[in-house]
């Protein structure tokens, strides 16, 4: 039974959101309008989308097809409802979110994240910029069939839509998941039934996904599809794991024994390795940020040069260790905080490199602030304990939150010989299939 449920206005941008989802690892099928009756025989997919081909109908007529497709659709285990719209923001926008609100009841917020950062869309102060140029300058507004004149979105929505529309900006982003949180829960509280919300960057839709998921609301995502992504990667389960897959390591242990264990691993397993500055993580908030963007770049650009990806703390190199005491001296931040620091950026990183690689079954991670920063970060429950694969390295499968699913092995930077870190990623890289398959029955 499908977790996922798209609607779009049109059959291009369904399975253009449809490929989306296949990357992020679901089994997504694309239903053909007129095939509504055949539903039942696509039932063994995670992800279902669902052309009405409503773009340039009226806007009542928008409405009764995406209100009968739901109708058709809605089941209590859909985990995601989502609205794929066109990225310049073209056709019954309005009345098509009317009709999700109207079938799914008052518990539910459309939640609008009309950014395509691959695309070139971005929307900054509720204005949709394409390729930098603002909306209505563009050749949208020259469409024969659906022109659009405004660039505010908020506006577009107001123009069409029978409920309240409320808007959030990129102030409001920046401040982080937690106050971001506490702002749609406002606008929430304030009667908003949808709300706008801008995005640049992928971190900034993660952000967003972040805080909705800590807000804890009944939402449909209303985009171009990269945002609804997001949120299917946090809300549906990774039942159907992958005969085959890729792990990625988290290796921030700087200790002789995780310097020797990384050096092995190094040389005797194929794997494309990015190292982790810890420097430019502590020199500033700005440098922090481009350390982090330049790791999950580059690990995404060669994902597929191997089936192991890791991010390795350049501590491994005794000329390259911090010395904590000067920056604590410099920055006036205890050392507890600056380890913080560099913990979360690689949850950031690890976190980002899986939502944007759907071929990664397995994760790794070395020292224990370390992978409890990954956990943290990902709103992970608990852990479904599996098997010891060394002394004091655990093998298990994340339950609940943004990994669900998702095979793990941890161990301590100072655990093991020095083949343990070789023995750990070479065992999760064999077992989590079988792991996969007892977990589905």
């Amino acid at each position: 039974m499908p977790k996922c449920i798209v609607v779009a206005d049109d059959l291009t941008g369904a399975n253009a959101t449809g490929v989306l989802l296949k990357k992020s690892g679901f089994d997504t099928f694309t239903l053909l309008r007129g095939a509504m009756d055949r539903a039942s025989t696509l039932s063994a997919c995670d992800c279902l989308v669902v052309p009405t081909d409503s773009r340039a109908v009226s806007p009542g007529e928008a409405y009764d097809r995406v209100r009968e497709t739901l109708l058709h659709l809605r089941k209590p285990d859909v985990r995601l409802y989502a609205k794929r719209i066109d990225s310049t923001l073209r056709g019954n926008l309005g009345s098509e979110t009317d009709a999700f609100l109207d079938v799914l009841g008052e518990a539910y917020m459309a939640v609008c994240v009309p950014c395509f950062p691959s695309s070139g869309r971005a929307l900054v102060g509720g204005y949709l910029l394409v390729n930098h140029v603002p909306l209505r300058q563009t050749e949208a507004a020259q469409d024969p069939k659906c022109p659009v004149h405004l660039s505010d979105a908020q506006m577009i929505f107001r123009m069409q839509t029978r409920y309240p529309v409320a808007a959030l900006h990129l102030d409001d982003v920046a401040q982080g998941a937690e106050s971001l949180k506490q702002q749609i829960l406002q606008k929430k509280e304030e009667g908003a039934r949808i709300l706008v919300i801008d995005s640049i960057t992928q971190a900034d839709m993660e952000t967003v996904a972040d805080a909705l998921m800590l807000a804890g609301l009944a939402v449909v995502t209303v985009d171009p599809g990269p945002f609804t992504a997001l949120m299917a990667k946090r809300l549906i389960a990774r039942e159907h794991q992958m005969a085959k897959g890729k792990v990625l390591c988290a290796i921030g242990s700087v200790n002789g024994v995780a310097a020797g264990q990384t050096r092995r691993m190094l040389k005797e397993l194929p794997l494309t390795a990015v190292y982790l500055e810890a420097d430019r993580i502590l020199e500033s908030p700005q440098s922090r940020r481009a350390e982090i963007e330049r790791i999950v770049g580059e690990l995404l650009a060669r994902r597929g040069e191997s089936d192991i990806l890791a991010v390795i703390g350049s501590g491994i190199d005794p000329q390259k260790r911090l010395n904590f005491e000067s920056y604590e001296i410099r920055l006036g931040v205890a050392r507890e905080a600056l380890s913080e620091l560099i913990n979360d950026a690689f949850a950031e990183i690890a976190l980002r490199v899986i939502d944007g690689d759907g071929e990664i079954r397995g994760l790794y991670s070395t020292g224990g602030d370390i992978t409890a920063a990954i956990h943290r970060m990902a709103g992970t429950v608990g852990l479904r304990l599996l098997d010891e694969v060394v002394p004091l390295a655990g093998y298990g499968q994340a339950l609940g939150g943004r990994i669900n699913g998702l095979f793990c092995i941890s161990k301590g930077g100072m655990v093991g010989d020095e083949a343990a870190m070789v023995t750990c990623v070479t065992y999760l890289r064999q077992h989590f299939a079988i792991a996969a398959d007892a977990f589905a029955r």
